[in-house]
């Protein structure tokens, strides 16, 4: 059996003069805000190499979790698991990982922080067949994955990020803003033999790929969007763009190929749902991609993110409740 525990709590040490109730929205930091979900956290690599006509994508057999949860003021709690009535599929192999990702949504900062590891994958056999029968198994691939992304909310005043993702804020007229921030990522993805199948690869050396390392750092840039209809219904949109620099190195067949350059990284978000004073639901989508430059022939990308339906109650604390919060969350 395994528990995934998230805890967040977000500190907003930038809030400074923000607006927490206005006609654009409303703000429930004294009303607990409750939630039921259920989340798909996913996380895959692609490798990709022009000079021999490969390209394949690992994936692990992630399972879907059912939870509940609760934000009150800066501070979020959520539990989940993954009940075997909702995860049946046995085809793609077992997978043991953990991973946090947490994604901190302030007034006027974003945060959203990774860290994955993951032991076992499966690769689809469409390109495989009829020489691998099924799902092609690999239980030795490990991939380890630490990053961060913070990014600056300029138009605070008239968009709330909370209220499309936690939704401890109602969001009551469209509005938008630009986001500027900086991200860093490292990672390392490791196997105990070559990554690529002998049915793709053949013989050729250069494809035997078992090793890969990588740091990454740079700035950001996106917008987000929330178009609200008759007040209650609501979509979010959000897209970022980055250039980050990053040293890699790509271990096949015992030999080290380093490479540093610049890399474009892209992230999009969306949400949609509806809102009120005392129930809300909301579907969730987050996406983040990151590419390794190496070579004009040869390409790695990591993707991650998280798939979720919440379905929210707001209620005031009362008695015991309302005094134990008190003294815990300030």
């Amino acid at each position: 059996m395994r528990f995934l525990i998230l805890a967040l709590f977000l500190v907003q040490a930038l809030v400074g003069a923000a607006q927490s109730n206005n006609a654009y929205y409303t703000s429930y930091d004294k009303i607990i805000t409750g939630r039921f979900y259920f989340s798909q956290k996913y996380t895959s690599f692609r490798y990709r190499y022009d000079n021999e006509s490969i390209n394949v994508r690992y994936r692990p057999n992630t399972t879907l979790n059912m939870g509940v949860g609760a934000t009150y003021k800066w501070a979020t709690l959520n539990l989940a698991y993954g009940f075997g009535f909702l995860n049946r599929d046995q085809e793609k192999g077992k997978t043991r990982y953990l991973d946090l990702q947490s994604h901190l949504y302030g007034r006027k900062l974003i945060v959203d922080a990774f860290g994955q590891f993951y032991n076992g994958f499966y690769l689809d056999n469409d390109k495989l067949a009829p020489a691998i029968d099924g799902y092609y198994l690999r239980p030795d691939i490990k991939l380890r994955f630490l990053g961060a992304s913070g990014q600056y909310l300029f138009n605070h005043e008239k968009f709330s990020y909370r209220a499309s993702f936690l939704q401890s804020e109602w969001q009551k007229k469209s509005a938008g803003s630009l986001l500027v921030g900086l991200e860093f990522f490292l990672g390392h993805t490791k196997a105990d033999s070559a990554m690529v199948p002998s049915t793709l690869s053949g013989e050729t050396a250069e494809s035997n790929l078992d090793q890969v390392n990588f740091i990454e750092l740079g700035p950001n840039v996106g917008y987000a969007y929330t178009f609200v209809f008759k007040e209650h219904f609501f979509v979010t949109g959000q897209g970022t763009v980055s250039l980050d620099y990053g040293t890699n190195t790509i271990i096949s067949n015992g030999e080290r190929i380093r490479s540093s350059s610049f890399s474009p990284n892209s992230s999009l978000s969306f949400f949609a749902g509806y809102n009120s004073e005392t129930w809300a639901f909301s579907f969730v989508f987050v996406n983040k991609n990151i590419g390794l430059a190496s070579g004009n022939d040869r390409r790695i990308d990591f993707n991650t993110g998280n798939l979720r339906l919440n379905i929210v109650h707001r209620f005031v604390p009362r008695g015991k409740t309302k005094e134990v919060l008190k003294d815990v969350i300030r």
